[in-house]
């Protein structure tokens, strides 16, 4: 299948074929679950352009999140002009950027957002604490968003006012994740010195993000009923989507809806344990898209038929 991808993705040549196959090889260990849905949900020749990106996504943060405050803003702008100027030649000695160029010359919009994540970087690597919901949705704006949209941008809808309105439920969608990757981070992110949950959340409810106790049961509960209605808010995103992605859209958000769970369940014991959605409960949601895609392949053959 994954030869039949890169063929139908427009990769023909051989030193990128291998480069895409390297990039799919770590985002296989990094996030095993993500891919599999794309694997199982996406068309084939969007693949490996998701891998790319993501793959990208992957190596920056990887980049930036290591060493002092100053080690990590120098090694964002080593790494924004390797990007650059790979983005503007077209190629580049590393595979994960040559890669990049490929997918935005295939996918031209995915320029505008590398372009916007790299500057959502510069917060990433600066900030140290959250103080209210108001810096929470700057951050999400200003780069959970971005990192989003490397990949969300090829899902996209052509029409101008149906893409504004795709762009604004992946931002529901994003910050409800962001959220809910901070809850279920607490404990790593408490050790590493700098947490997501709102400081004046956790003032207000006088909690102790290192030790369970009903005051942190209910700054969880909090932050988790507000997750819940972004999410909620989130849920016509599939719509937006052309057929053929509606699979794998509709099981993104799906999961997010499994990991608050779990992190409800969870509740104060966040404090000393992460969470994560049910395995059993996330392979489900998986088959049951798969079955629903193989029930429409003859709709979704049209679409693409007619879109050609």
């Amino acid at each position: 299948m994954w030869k039949r991808a890169l063929d139908r993705a427009g990769v023909r040549d051989p030193q990128l074929r291998r480069d895409y196959t390297d990039q799919r090889r770590a985002v296989r260990r990094f996030a095993t679950a993500e891919y599999a849905a794309a694997r199982i949900l996406l068309p084939a020749e969007l693949l490996p352009h998701v891998v790319a990106a993501v793959a990208f996504m992957h190596d920056t943060d990887d980049r930036i999140d290591r060493g002092t405050p100053d080690e990590r803003a120098a090694a964002l702008i080593e790494w924004d002009g390797l990007v650059r100027k790979a983005l503007a030649e077209g190629d580049s000695a590393l595979p994960v950027l040559r890669c990049l160029a490929r997918t935005a010359e295939r996918h031209p919009d995915v320029r505008a957002h590398v372009d916007e994540f790299l500057r959502g970087c510069e917060r990433e690597v600066a900030w140290r604490s959250i103080a209210d919901d108001e810096e929470l949705r700057q951050y999400v704006r200003e780069y959970s968003l971005p990192a989003l949209m490397l990949t969300a941008c090829l899902l996209a809808p052509e029409e101008a006012a149906m893409r504004t309105a795709f762009t604004e439920g992946c931002h529901l969608l994003i910050r409800a994740m962001q959220r809910i990757d901070f809850l279920e981070d607490l404990p790593e992110d408490v050790r590493a010195g700098r947490h997501g949950v709102p400081v004046d959340a956790v003032t207000r409810h006088g909690a102790d993000l290192t030790r369970p106790g009903p005051a942190l049961g209910r700054l969880v509960e909090e932050q988790a009923d507000r997750a819940a209605a972004d999410l909620a808010a989130a849920t016509p995103l599939p719509t937006l989507v052309a057929p053929p992605y509606r699979p794998f859209v509709r099981a993104l958000v799906g999961v997010q809806s499994l990991r608050l769970d779990a992190v409800r369940r969870a509740g104060a014991s966040l404090a000393t344990r992460p969470s994560g959605p049910s395995a059993p409960a996330a392979a489900l949601l998986l088959l049951r898209e798969a079955a629903r895609r193989i029930r429409n392949q003859g709709l979704y053959r049209e679409w693409i038929f007619l879109h050609e």
